[in-house]
């Protein structure tokens, strides 16, 4: 069965270019497309499709209004932004009301295609310019949390090994900084991803930023 995708942008000419080149794809069904906010969530409401690729850069009721309306109204819809806007501030407050990824729009179409396949597999995806942001970011402004005060099926040495993951941290490193064989690492890693059904670096980054694993001090 074919992915369901809504498009939501203000601009016509992006929407129509968008929806042309996904229906060559045969593994994606467009659904529906919207040129303003409250049009998208009603239509997300209505239809339930399985991804909405959102940017709504110049309408009354903007991207965060419209991600905080689909979290109620359409939860199974899972969100792409597909932005022309990098500023962190617009970045992080969209991933932390629930996009699920994050893509800018001068991405090739394989970024594209990837950042769909890995939201319709239940994954995230951050595009490659937003994710060093994202990270840096979570290293200076997340919550101050204790490891073991996660609530997370991981155990603490696999929250401590998520944290330097988070960073940015290879495999080799991670397992000379902590004592460990990088065949142990990569079980730990295999695990928490398992675990945690999420199966991507950067979908194990966001969780870390939501859930205040990557820490103040770090």
């Amino acid at each position: 069965m074919p992915c369901r995708i809504l498009l939501a942008d203000d601009s016509p000419l992006f929407r129509a270019g968008l929806r042309a080149l996904l229906e060559q794809k045969k593994d994606y069904a467009v659904v529906g497309d919207a040129s303003d906010g409250m049009s998208a969530v009603a239509m997300a409401e209505t239809l339930k499709p399985d991804i909405i690729v959102l940017d709504m850069k110049s309408d009354a009721l903007d991207c965060q209004q419209v991600l905080q309306e689909l979290f109620i109204r359409a939860p199974a819809t899972r969100v792409l932004m597909f932005s022309a806007r990098s500023e962190l501030e617009h970045v992080m407050s969209c991933l932390q009301l629930g996009a699920q990824g994050f893509l800018l729009k001068d991405a090739t179409v394989t970024e594209l295609e990837q950042a769909l396949q890995a939201l319709r597999c239940g994954g995230q995806y951050l595009s490659s310019t937003v994710l060093p942001m994202v990270i840096a970011q979570a290293l200076k402004h997340s919550r101050k949390r204790q490891l073991g005060d996660v609530r997370s099926p991981l155990t603490t040495r696999q929250l401590e090994i998520l944290r330097l993951i988070a960073r940015g941290e290879s495999t080799r490193s991670i397992a000379d900084g902590l004592g460990l064989s990088v065949k142990t690492v990569e079980a730990h890693r295999s695990q928490i991803m398992h675990r945690l059904h999420i199966h991507d670096v950067p979908g194990l980054v966001l969780f870390a930023v939501r859930e205040g694993i990557i820490r103040l001090n770090d």
